[in-house]
């Protein structure tokens, strides 16, 4: 019974702490880090059942070399499991989204999930091994000002989708992972990301449109990770259910409130989802003021 694990985006976070989980649990987990020093320090704390490799899931040579390895090191046995893991996120009002930095989130989050999924699925499906793709909360709501993010997780529940259908004549389930509010260093990324974003990418009639609920809602957006959300283990648990449980879910919605808004993703309309995103954020108030004289639409 093939052993071995491939998860991307290790260097920190969730999948940092699913590498660990999955090696906890006597898996052989080979990891996709973004430098040494990430993978040599990943190594140290698994007493030596992870073997780092570098992978960039927008570089297709890189990903073929990679797979070519892990092929290799597991003598053809295939794989047990691949968890993708890898990715990007930053806040943009749609009207500013430079189009180099959209597609960029879609290449990272979406394309090049599938590109490692491509690569490894020979080793999967060899051994009827599972498929997880870890997506977000944001694959089934969108909060303003965070639709580069959101877009990308809500073309990667449809490619899980997909995929899970397409795979069942081999065996292979396919497993969506739906992280809510999680501590971790990406709310401080995201944060600064944003400020950045004003300071330097803003054009002036932007900063003017959006400088300032724009700077709000990023903030609110951070805090409530850093107030509600869970730790990344919490998350890694989740991971290595889809992988280890008997009869595995098809979705698998945890920390923060991910349960909560992603049921209320599919039940509410969306106006009233639209008005609850805006209240919490602050926002009905900070446009109902730009908009008073015109026809009310944020009061």
């Amino acid at each position: 019974m093939p052993t071995a694990v491939m998860i991307t985006g290790t260097s920190s976070g969730i999948g940092r702490a699913a590498a660990l989980a999955l090696a906890g649990r006597g898996f052989d987990v080979f990891a996709g880090v973004r430098s040494n020093s990430d993978g040599e320090a990943l190594r140290a704390g698994s007493g030596g059942r992870i073997t780092p490799l570098i992978i960039d899931v927008t570089d297709p040579e890189l990903i073929a070399r990679t797979a070519r390895d892990v092929e290799e090191s597991t003598g053809g046995a295939g794989l047990a499991g691949l968890v993708n893991n890898a990715g990007i996120g930053a806040p943009w009002p749609m009207e500013l989204v430079p189009l180099e930095e959209f597609r960029r989130h879609l290449e990272v989050n979406v394309t090049g999930q599938l590109a490692v999924t491509q690569a490894f699925l020979p080793m999967v499906k060899r051994a009827r091994g599972r498929i997880v793709n870890v997506g977000s909360e944001g694959g089934r709501i969108t909060l303003p000002f965070l639709g580069p993010v959101t877009a990308a997780k809500h073309a990667l529940v449809s490619v899980t989708d997909a995929l899970r259908m397409e795979l069942r004549p081999w065996g292979v389930h396919v497993a969506l992972v739906e992280p809510g509010a999680t501590k971790s260093d990406a709310p401080g990324k995201l944060v600064g990301s944003g400020r950045r974003a004003i300071a330097e990418s803003f054009t002036p009639a932007g900063r003017s449109d959006y400088a300032e609920p724009f700077g709000q809602a990023i903030d609110r957006i951070a805090a409530g990770h850093d107030r509600q959300g869970s730790p990344p283990e919490v998350i890694a648990r989740a991971v290595v259910r889809a992988l280890t449980d008997r009869r595995p879910r098809t979705r698998y919605p945890v920390g923060g409130h991910a349960k909560l808004l992603t049921r209320l993703g599919r039940l509410a309309p969306d106006r009233v989802m639209d008005m609850l995103f805006l209240h919490t954020l602050g926002l009905p108030r900070q446009f109902g003021a730009r908009q008073t004289d015109t026809d009310g639409a944020w009061a």
